[in-house]
């Protein structure tokens, strides 16, 4: 392994340095916890995954076994009873062993159970969670299609009433989790001819007939994750299989939870900025040139010293919209601002981090090159960079 490529390694750690405001005792320990588990069970593998383009699911099954899945889920419905700054501590501690969000846990834990959490009935719950929480069932949520991206009152899927049944037709793509799935969540319509008021969010088994998964996306960056187009030819599933029983409310469903999905993309960006600075400090310091450290270099200082001080204030913004977050307080318009500007910060960083390994930076065996290109779509999912500048100037 080359140097600075163990993430559990690290000669610099921004955690210990700047203790996270909204991390108490029992977040702590869930953290440390979560770091022994992780480069115990998942570091070891994090390139074999890369190259396979898809996690083990026995994976799953370790991260539910151990409990680190669904950690902010209440324990009645078997998960950890923790707060959503569990879930962050473990979001960025997968970002510590650079794989990050390629594990698609923050769509499993972080935004598919709360869509259950929050709107489901309690037979949706109780059938769902605990299998979740365990990693026995792994959950996608699909919302995006070939011709919908952020506007997701024009979904062209359709989920029509027949009977007792709802039939499900359309097509969704970019899909995390979509080839490991064994529950996604729709995003349909179920009244084509309203908007808003038309979107439902369908609960639809994989193994239900008429479902069918497309190839596994070659991507740019988070080679490690599965990421699929799903296809839907009428499927059918019970009228119940709305999350909530009450048909039209999935665009309202959907708004509540964006601000936390953003912010868990946010507080991603920070962990991966972080870590990739230690490692370019572990690099910098150990490799020569001209008969010193390269770290020695007014540059190569300077650009570290810039990058630092940005991941601090991403840092704080951050940490400050986690504790908002926690208070029933976080704002939509908190939530975009975190969400471009960390990752538009991460881009910059981890791009900073590469130039300063030089050539072995942009080799793949070097977890600083993968870090570079799983960064760039965090610009993207989530609602682009553009859309959430629009939404804050909207609140203008």
């Amino acid at each position: 392994m080359p140097d600075g490529a163990e993430g559990g390694g690290l000669g610099f750690d921004f955690v210990a340095d700047h203790r996270p405001s909204w991390e108490t005792e029992d977040v702590a320990m869930f953290r440390a916890a979560a770091r022994r588990f992780l480069q115990a069970e998942f570091e070891p593998h994090v390139e074999r995954w890369t190259q396979a383009g898809i996690i083990d699911r026995s994976a799953w099954a370790a991260a539910g076994q151990a409990g680190f899945l669904c950690p902010s889920i209440p324990e009645e419905y078997g998960g950890g009873g923790g707060t959503v700054a569990h879930h962050i501590a473990w979001i960025e501690e997968l970002e510590r062993i650079t794989l990050g969000s390629a594990f698609g846990d923050a769509v499993h834990s972080g935004i598919c159970a709360h869509y259950l959490a929050e709107y489901g009935t309690e037979s949706q719950k109780r059938a769902w969670l605990p299998k979740m929480a365990r990693g026995e069932v792994i959950c996608a949520i699909a919302m995006t299609e070939p011709g919908t991206g952020s506007d997701l009152q024009s979904v062209a899927t359709k989920a029509i009433l027949d009977g007792e049944d709802l039939v499900i037709n359309g097509q969704k793509t970019f899909i995390t989790n979509g080839q490991n799935a064994d529950l996604v969540i729709l995003v349909a319509k179920t009244d084509p001819k309203a908007r808003s008021k038309g979107v439902s969010l369908v609960l639809v088994e994989a193994t239900r007939q008429g479902f069918k998964r497309g190839r596994n996306l070659e991507k740019v960056g988070l080679h490690a994750g599965d990421t699929s187009e799903l296809f839907f030819e009428d499927v059918r599933v019970p009228a119940s299989s709305i999350v909530g029983e009450e048909p039209g409310q999935g665009f309202y469903q959907l708004m509540r939870q964006l601000p936390q999905e953003r912010l868990l993309i946010a507080a991603g960006a920070v962990g991966s900025m972080e870590t990739g600075i230690a490692l370019t400090l572990d690099y910098v310091k150990q490799r020569k040139a001209f008969g010193q450290a390269i770290f020695d270099f007014q540059n190569t200082k300077h650009k570290l010293a810039e990058a630092a001080t940005e991941a601090r204030v991403a840092r704080v913004f951050v940490d400050d919209c986690v504790e908002k977050l926690l208070a029933g307080e976080l704002n939509a318009t908190l939530a975009s601002m975190a969400k471009y500007w960390a990752s538009d910060k991460q881009n910059e960083v981890l791009d900073l981090c590469v130039q300063l390994h030089g050539g072995y930076g942009y080799m793949a065996e070097y977890p600083i090159a993968r870090m570079w290109t799983d960064a760039r779509v965090q610009k993207i999912y989530g609602g682009t960079n553009e859309i959430m500048k629009e939404l804050i100037a909207r609140s203008l």
